[in-house]
């Protein structure tokens, strides 16, 4: 059997490496933060925001952000019905209840219009999830936001490198967030990043972030307010600092990725990969293949056949209104549908061009068996 291609995968060179021994050996007493705080500093300047608070993981930061808000019981928090229920878990943590609308078709990210039209007097924030690196329209949504007094928040765990009219994804809302999970462009194993560019938003989440200890407060061991645990670690923060040096090296190479799966699929009509809308970069974390309704190719058939030449398949994620523990939005059409159709493809930092070769080849038969079928 030929050998496996996994879908994704991190690229740890010898200054990850070097960094985490270092913090390893010597990162204790004094400094204990040192990682913690480069890190923090160099992933704020990279996207050019004012703040940033490094977590253990981006529901985390989250979940942080959305009670520094104020986000709790009886509220309402309007996102898109296609995303992981990461996106959402910290609303119904919190009390609220997320309202599922539907995607657009083309970036499969949320719909502005069914985002206006779900509004009611219960809504407290927006969630603008930038799937698999495709951007959400921030213009439209920053708009409504601020037509109705509503926070706009932004859930880039996948969008690492995208950017919009110029901007980074995740600078553009009342937060941002971010993912470091082993799958994603930049990893620090597990971990996450909270940003903004407001002071006081700022400092209610550094609070949250130190069990409720408020910086100014000179009594040991006090806590002003109960707060919660999402800290990194020194050891983790030391892995994202080498990351980070290397960003725009890792987001290249997503992005060349993403331009070749573009090159060898070019011929096939029935197939849409990531899109870039003009002015836009996509940081293109997870290449992924949405088939035509008429392909006749189904998203079973894609896992069965990637199987077969020992190839990950990784679906694409399934309605949130789908799952057992929310009511079904079956009126969410395109996100019921697009998921039973599509995939995402191999993308880890080193794939090999004949690796790529070899994805596209298993989609080239499914098309032809999918075409004998009719």
């Amino acid at each position: 059997m030929s050998s496996r291609i996994h879908y994704t995968k991190p690229s740890i060179t010898d200054l990850e490496v070097a960094y985490a021994t270092d913090a390893a050996r010597n990162g204790w007493g004094e400094r204990c933060y040192e990682y913690i705080g480069r890190f923090e500093e160099a992933f704020r300047t990279h996207l050019r925001v004012q703040y940033a608070i490094a977590t253990s993981s981006c529901t985390g930061a989250l979940h942080m952000g959305m009670a520094a808000l104020g986000i709790g019981p009886g509220d309402e928090v309007i996102m898109a019905d296609t995303n992981w229920i990461a996106s959402a878990a910290p609303v119904v943590h919190l009390g609220a209840r997320p309202v599922f609308v539907d995607i657009l078709e083309d970036s499969w990210c949320l719909d502005p219009d069914k985002v206006e039209a779900a509004i009611t007097p219960r809504t407290r924030a927006i969630l603008a999830v930038h799937i698999y690196g495709n951007l959400c329209d921030m213009g439209r949504l920053l708009a409504i936001g601020a037509r109705h007094g509503i926070p706009v928040i932004e859930d880039a765990a996948e969008a690492i490198g995208s950017q919009y009219n110029g901007q980074r994804a995740g600078s553009m809302g009342a937060f941002g967030s971010f993912s470091f999970h082993g799958t994603k462009t930049m990893t620090t194993g597990e971990g996450g990043m909270f940003v903004t560019n407001d002071a006081a938003l700022y400092e209610k989440v550094l609070t949250l972030s130190n069990h409720g200890r408020a910086r100014g407060q000179t009594k040991q061991f006090w806590p002003d307010m109960v707060g919660f645990k999402y800290k990194i670690s020194n050891i983790q923060a030391a892995i994202g600092c080498a990351q980070t040096e290397r960003i725009e090296e890792l987001i290249s190479r997503k992005r060349e990725i993403l331009g070749t799966y573009s090159k060898l699929l070019s011929g096939h009509a029935d197939i849409s990969l990531n899109p870039e809308a003009p002015g836009n970069i996509n940081g293109a974390w997870m290449p992924s293949a949405v088939f035509s309704a008429a392909s006749g190719v189904t998203r079973e058939q894609l896992q069965t056949a990637f199987a077969a030449d020992n190839i990950d398949a990784r679906v694409f994620f399934h309605p949130l209104s789908s799952l057992p523990m929310f009511e079904e939005r079956r009126e969410n059409r395109l996100s019921w549908d697009i998921p039973g159709r599509a995939i995402n493809l191999p993308s880890f930092h080193d794939i090999q061009p004949e690796e790529q070769e070899r994805v596209v080849a298993v989609i080239d038969q499914a098309l032809a068996e999918a075409r004998r079928r009719k």
